[in-house]
Parts: C-alpha cells; sequence; structure tokens
C-alpha cells in the first residue's frame, strides 16, 4: 500500500469516528490517571467508560471485546468497593508485588486460555480471534491484579496495550488507539508511582 493510500485510509478512518468512541477514551484517559494516584475515583470514570465501549465493540463483531468491557463494568465496582474501604481506613489494602512464581503461572495460564478462546473464536464470523483472545483473556486477569494492588500489574498492562493498539488499527477503532497509545506512557508512569509508594510503605512499616 503506498503511503498516500494509507494516509486516506487513515484520514477516512478519523472522520468516520464516533463521538461516543472520543467520549469513552477521554474516559479512560481520566481512569488511569486516577489510577495511579490511588484515587477510588477512577473507577466510576472506567464504570461509565466500559458501558460505551460493550455497546461499540458488540456492533463492530468484536465479542471478545464487548465480554471484556462488559466484565469491566462488574471490575469497576468491585474496585471502587475495595479502594473505598481503603480510603476510609475499614480495611488496608497495601501495594505489594508477586514472586516470580506466581507471574511463571499468571503467564502460563493466560496464554493457555488465549489459545482455547482464540481457537473457538477462529470458527465464528470474528475478526482477529487469537489477538481478540489475547487481549481480552489477559485484561480480565491483570485487572485483578490492579485491584488488588499488585505492583507488577503495570508492566502486564504495556504488553496488553500494545497488542489492543494492533487489534484496534487493524479494526479502525482510532481514537481507541489514541487512548491506548496514552495509556502505554501513563502505565509505565503507574508502575513507577507504585514502587515509590511500595518503597514507602516499607520505609513507615521498618521506621
Amino acid at each position: 500500500m503506498s503511503e498516500s493510500a494509507w494516509w486516506d485510509i487513515t484520514l477516512a478512518g478519523l472522520a468516520s469516528m464516533s463521538g461516543w468512541e472520543v467520549f469513552a477514551a477521554l474516559l479512560g484517559i481520566g481512569y488511569i490517571l486516577f489510577a495511579a494516584r490511588e484515587s477510588q475515583w477512577c473507577w466510576p470514570l472506567a464504570f461509565i467508560s466500559t458501558i460505551i465501549y460493550t455497546i461499540l465493540f458488540w456492533e463492530n463483531q468484536l465479542p471478545m471485546q464487548a465480554l471484556l468491557n462488559l466484565y469491566y463494568i462488574g471490575m469497576a465496582v468491585y474496585g471502587f468497593i475495595l479502594w473505598h474501604r481503603h480510603e476510609n481506613q475499614t480495611a488496608v489494602l497495601n501495594i505489594h508485588s508477586w514472586p516470580w512464581q506466581y507471574h511463571l503461572i499468571f503467564i502460563a495460564t493466560g496464554g493457555f486460555l488465549s489459545l482455547v478462546f482464540g481457537y473457538y473464536l477462529s470458527a465464528h464470523a470474528t475478526q482477529y480471534p487469537y489477538l481478540d483472545a489475547f487481549v481480552m483473556v489477559f485484561s480480565v486477569m491483570n485487572t485483578l491484579l490492579m485491584a488488588r494492588k499488585v505492583l507488577e500489574n503495570w508492566l502486564y498492562w504495556q504488553v496488553i496495550n500494545s497488542s489492543a493498539i494492533v487489534l484496534y488499527a487493524l479494526t479502525g477503532f482510532y481514537a481507541t488507539i489514541v487512548m491506548f497509545s496514552i495509556y502505554l506512557f501513563l502505565a509505565m508512569a503507574g508502575y513507577f508511582k507504585w514502587r515509590k509508594l511500595l518503597a514507602a510503605q516499607h520505609q513507615t512499616r521498618t521506621a
């Protein structure tokens, strides 16, 4: 494909972007910014954003992404309740790091499930079944790590977000590509922010 043809396709995609997609993407960016600051208000933003994305992805034949965002709706409620208790000192939920054995199990489980779901989707009228399944499976699993404040969730998001950018570029979700590109930088910032907070926790315990 020539450079001019690629540019024409890109411009056409940008022109056809849904206002709802742009709105959902902006809410998604707000979610990451608040999450990096350990603010419980990241979850209401995620709740609204994921409702919109559930509808958009279902309409565009990305069933795993639609189901993923349906799951995010429930996780937004779960995360808000969990973090709200922490902020009101009725429970303690500290940032913590996983041992390498846990990560091996996490990656192996996610890889296996991605293959299973990808194989199932390949028999149906879905776009990019294995990539769709990979993003869905690891996003589901990693959201649990984020809600439980496992430090390494931010590193997993780097891989997941990169894969999502490829998927959405192939399927024409241009505002969502911008959102996930910003996610890449925010996830790394979130990692260093949480690592700093984790070090502060250790200093407090040993003081």
